[in-house]
């Protein structure tokens, strides 16, 4: 009975005690945010500035909006911009705000309920068990930091608290901590920690990742995982332990996250595609994020392949690769050099924007005008044989000549006697005033004019710019401008004209069965190779129905390397960049209606034999072929009055030559002459019409006319 009576009092006034702290911190609590609320109005701390805080790391994402590089602030910090419903996995958010702010979407920036427990636990535990600032107060202290801890500091972060959520709405807020929140050293923000620390985005993060990027704001120096590991995984087992006490983890899952070491080292920022980094930030100026056309994953893949291969290759010698789609004329990948740090290479020199001799890579540029001027056919014969343009005699790479070939045999061979025989025919001039109407930046010898020796490599070109010019040929004779920066409000790029659809489709499907390199698959890609003289540039161009490559090997600073060919040392870097695209390669479009597809033997008699200018044997010896209407430049009404009938055929009469004789239309057959030596020819619409007239010797005339 005594007992019964001496028992009760105490337990309640230990019940009576607790009541009276906890009814004591709440008052405390209130008080606080009632003065905060006063001192908001009454307080004299000057205009709340978001605008350093809200400056971030440069970054430059590729096509899919993967980062490609980031560049430190001015200050050396890493701080990448970030939106926690799109770059953050929301396991992460839920656990961050689980632990630090379980009324983060419902206070108004200060939580009475969370000060009062802290303090009550502070009391009753004798050490701090959980803090009472919120998400925001945490964001008004990273954007006002304050030396010292006091009641004035405090009072400080309530007050901007306050303000920070009248300002900006719960999203807004949660970006801008997520930004902000330091991880020791130079890093701010969930996504340069993530980075840094696992090496990858904080997209995908397990619970251990997420538990220890919780945990290492609250005291980022000391919890520094190149540092301190140990504190550091203390500290994240603490925030296991306290998720488990409150139901928001399961003993197993934290008992499994517990067993995982903590990263010791930090790793690298992510820098592929420096040279394109570099070049689009000279070029969008003021902008915290730019979008690339470039596609991460091959970019990752061509970095490596150039790497590698230039190890092989030797210390001194470069590599440079442009990938491209062909319809939109968006760089999918640039290789500047095998290694930007590398100075014994030039790394941080772009060879892909440097001028170079392109050896042969302009031979197919020299047939497709053969072809399109309709004196030469792929199954055409032509002569390799020695022969003299003035004082220029030229020789193929292998001191040899076939003798008679076909068209199709020369150029998949690369002989150079029959393309300078064939560009002797087509004009230099016209050559060079095609590839630039196509696109590209021609630089030619000081004082010098397009000559014979351009079509050997006599001229300078860029990767860049060759790779333009050979993503024509799949798009059937007409390239489109690159583009590799993606800029809003951007106009269309017109295409630009090269050849003619027919032209086009016959160089490539002639490349189509150019030998591979060794353990090569044939007829996968239409490619072409190309040697600089002396050994300076090796080459190796490729297309299939989707995608444009370009290979150069070579000395940076232009010396030569005896042995250095463009078949050996570039052709397989071209063949390992398309198998590791991971993509079968895409067919080559189909013929354009009016390809002419025949053996030798079934041509039309002047395209079995390739004449040079100079062979050409006259009808007779007073009456040589002449077109003697249309007249050459002229203008043709061919309107018609038949709906059924868009344009009037127009007659073409000749005078000399021998029979049979054949009418081209740009190129293209368009049958054979009567005896009287006239043809009705049906134009193929409005603009410039190219007529060439053949006869049975080779004998040839030209005429162009506008049809209106």
């Amino acid at each position: 009975m005594t007992t019964t009576v001496a028992l009760s009092p105490p337990v309640r006034s230990g019940r009576l005690w607790r009541g009276i702290k906890w009814a004591t911190v709440l008052v405390l609590a209130s008080c606080l945010v009632v003065a905060a609320a006063i001192g908001a109005w009454t307080i004299s701390l000057g205009p709340l500035s978001l605008k350093e805080a809200r400056q971030v790391s440069t970054t430059v994402v590729d096509r899919n909006g993967k980062l490609l590089r980031a560049y430190a602030m001015s200050n050396g910090r890493w701080r990448l911009p970030v939106d926690a419903r799109t770059d953050v996995d929301p396991g992460y958010v839920d656990l961050l705000l689980a632990y630090e702010d379980q009324r983060f979407r419902s206070h108004i920036g200060v939580d009475p309920w969370a000060l009062g427990r802290a303090a009550f636990q502070l009391v009753t535990r004798g050490h701090i068990v959980s803090g009472g600032s919120t998400i925001t107060m945490q964001l008004a202290r990273l954007i006002e930091p304050r030396r010292r801890r006091s009641f004035y500091a405090k009072l400080h972060q309530v007050v901007r608290a306050l303000e920070i959520e009248r300002r900006l709405d719960k999203d807004q807020i949660l970006n801008l901590y997520l930004a902000l929140a330091p991880y020791g050293g130079n890093l701010e923000g969930i996504r340069a920690a993530s980075i840094a620390y696992f090496g990858k985005e904080p997209k995908r993060l397990s619970l251990a990742e997420e538990a220890l990027l919780v945990a290492l704001p609250q005291s980022p120096e000391t919890r520094r995982l190149d540092r301190h590991p140990a504190a550091a995984q203390a500290a994240r087992d603490r925030v296991l332990d306290r998720m488990v006490e409150e139901g928001k983890v399961s003993a197993e899952d934290a008992a499994q996250a517990k067993s995982v070491a903590v990263p010791r080292m930090r790793k690298h920022m992510p820098i592929l595609a420096p040279h394109s980094a570099d070049r689009a930030t000279a070029t969008v100026k003021d902008a915290t994020t730019i979008r690339l056309t470039l596609d991460g994953s091959l970019q990752r893949t061509l970095e490596t392949l150039a790497k590698d291969r230039a190890v092989a290759l030797g210390p001194d010698i470069s590599v440079a690769i442009v990938a491209v789609d062909n319809q939109s004329g968006d760089v999918l990948a640039r290789v500047g050099s095998p290694d930007y740090f590398d100075d014994r290479r030039a790394g941080q020199v772009d060879m892909t924007r440097a001028i170079r001799s392109p050896g042969s890579t302009l031979k197919p540029f020299i047939y497709g005008l053969a072809f399109e001027d309709g004196f030469v056919h792929p199954e055409s014969l032509i002569d390799d044989r020695p022969i003299r343009f003035g004082s220029y005699a030229p020789e193929n790479f292998d001191m040899t000549f076939q003798g008679t070939v076909s068209v199709r045999h020369a150029l998949q061979l690369s002989l150079n006697v029959p393309a300078v025989a064939l560009l002797d025919r087509v004009g230099a001039s016209r050559l060079s005033s095609r590839l630039r109407q196509a696109g590209a930046d021609l630089v030619l010898p000081t004082n010098e004019v397009p000559g014979l020796a351009m079509g050997l490599g006599g001229i300078g070109i860029t990767l860049q710019d060759l790779v333009q010019l050979y993503a024509g040929l799949p798009r059937l004779g007409s390239t489109v401008p690159l583009r590799e920066i993606v800029q809003a409000g951007e106009s269309p790029r017109e295409p630009l004209r090269l050849l003619d659809r027919v032209a086009a489709w016959q160089v490539g499907n002639v490349l189509m069965g150019t030998p591979p390199p060794e353990n090569a698959v044939r007829n996968r890609i239409a490619f072409k190779t190309g040697t600089s003289y002396g050994y300076r540039d090796a080459w190796s161009v490729g297309f299939d129905g989707r995608m444009t490559v370009g290979v150069w090997v070579g000395r940076p600073d232009g010396a030569p390397v005896p042995g250095l060919v463009g078949r050996a040392a570039a052709a397989p870097i071209l063949f390992d960049a398309f198998a590791r695209s991971g993509k079968l390669p895409a067919p080559l479009p189909k013929p354009p209606p009016g390809t002419l597809i025949a053996a030798n033997a079934k041509l039309p008699l002047p395209l079995r034999r390739f004449r040079q200018a100079g062979e050409l044997v006259q009808t007779s010896r007073d009456r040589p072929l002449h077109i003697q209407f249309p007249l050459n430049g002229s203008r043709i009404d061919a309107s018609t009055t038949d709906p059924a009938q868009r344009y009037s055929a127009v007659p073409v009469k000749v005078a000399g030559g021998v029979l049979p004789m054949t009418v081209l239309v740009n190129g293209v057959s368009a049958g054979d002459f009567d005896s009287r030596r006239q043809r009705l020819v049906d134009p193929p619409g409005p603009g410039f019409v190219r007529l060439t007239v053949m006869d049975a010797t080779g004998a040839a005339d030209t005429v162009v006319v506008r049809i209106q």
